[in-house]
């Protein structure tokens, strides 16, 4: 199999798990980093080839098949763009840009210049998640009712908490929304087969000031007792509650928060069918709950004879074997960079497409909260 050529730009957390992922792949080597701070560092500490702080640069130079865009969301749309217009393929991390039209503007070009884009909504590739899919999509648990689930953590518990995603300018209408939410409501529509119609949203900011640390702090980094602060306004939600209905006339819930004390990075996903009902956890993720009216409920793990083939496909590992966070990126590189060689295959990794949708559902989302309304998602 060709040897791919990749960079990754930003080189945080999640810069860093990208990496990581890419290295199992096998056949996709990269080549150089691109990082505004500490670049060189973090190349030799990675042992990557080349460094940079200038993304241009690194594309302009470095005869790239892919680049993985893991930096603030303010920087997506730039990035992307550039990307396109020099025929490079490319990964981003959500949300896909910070504006509906940045979105739009760039599916347009990437047709125009044949560019493949990937937004990564890992949570879809999970077997498990994935089998719940396959389970609907084939009928088996009847006329769905209701779509409910969370996505909790409590790394933003306290007033000294601090990170650039807390800035509306880095971010974009909303944040706990835009960060986490989109996770949930990409999951949700994926495994139901279903689109939201529209939504009602309540949003809430517990800290309407937090302490900002003098310095640079990192995500999910916790200052120290010496740590000087300064009193920044945040005018971006900590939690919020949607409630939707889908086409089918299936209602559902959302709850969304990063003040939850003791749950570090909780997703659930709920659906109740006419005929059984299924539930899965992210910190359970190698099982799948299932639940009947009239006999005894069952618990499905991960087991490459009992799944569906699409899903039993995404184990990396035998039965038994517990598959998490990184095997799931994985599986989203895994079809990206195949689809770059045999286009014509079938793949369900999240496109471009999947990032302007969710674009729109966090605007309705948006406007629903600050309204205080019933929103239509626009198509």
């Amino acid at each position: 199999m060709k040897e791919l050529r990749a960079a990754v730009i930003g080189v945080g957390f999640i810069g860093a798990v990208h990496i990581e992922t890419i290295r199992r792949l096998g056949n996709v080597k990269i080549v150089a980093l691109c990082d505004a701070n500490g670049a060189k560092k973090k190349a030799e500490q990675l042992h990557i080839d080349k460094a940079y702080t200038d993304f241009k640069k690194m594309i302009d130079e470095c005869e790239l098949d892919a680049i993985h865009i893991c930096t603030p969301n303010f920087t997506h749309y730039e990035i992307a763009k550039y990307a396109i217009e020099h025929g490079v393929n490319f990964i981003c991390e959500k949300p896909f840009t910070t504006t509906v039209e940045q979105a739009r503007e760039l599916i347009v070009l990437s047709k125009e210049k044949n560019v493949t884009g990937a937004v990564n909504f890992h949570n879809r590739l999970y077997p498990i998640t994935n089998e719940m899919h396959q389970l609907i999509r084939e009928n088996e648990i009847g006329d769905i009712f209701s779509v409910h689930g969370e996505y909790i953590q409590d790394w933003l518990l306290y007033d000294t908490d601090y990170s650039w995603r807390l800035e509306k300018n880095q971010v974009g209408k909303t944040r706990a929304i835009a960060d986490i939410g989109s996770h949930w409501m990409d999951l949700a529509e994926f495994v139901t087969c279903m689109k939201v119609k529209r939504v009602n949203a309540k949003f809430r900011t517990v800290y309407p000031v937090r302490k900002k640390p003098v310095g640079q702090i990192n995500t999910f980094e916790h200052s120290t007792e010496e740590q000087q602060y300064e009193n920044m306004a945040i005018d971006t939600e900590d939690e919020a509650v949607v409630m939707f209905e889908f086409e089918n006339g299936a209602i559902g819930s959302m709850m969304i928060s990063m003040v939850f004390a003791g749950r570090k990075n909780t997703i659930t996903l709920s659906v109740a069918g006419s005929k059984k009902a299924l539930k899965w956890d992210s910190e359970d993720s190698n099982n799948l709950w299932v639940g009947y009216r009239d006999r005894a409920n069952e618990s499905l793990t991960k087991d490459a004879f009992l799944l569906h083939d699409r899903a039993s496909r995404l184990g990396s590992y035998p039965s038994g074997h517990v598959e998490g966070f990184g095997d799931a990126f994985k599986n989203v590189f895994r079809q990206f960079y195949d689809s770059l060689l045999m286009p014509e295959g079938e793949y369900e990794y999240a496109k471009m497409e999947d990032g302007l949708r969710e674009m729109l559902l966090c605007d309705a989302v948006f406007e629903s909260a600050q309204s205080e309304k019933w929103v239509e998602v626009q198509e």
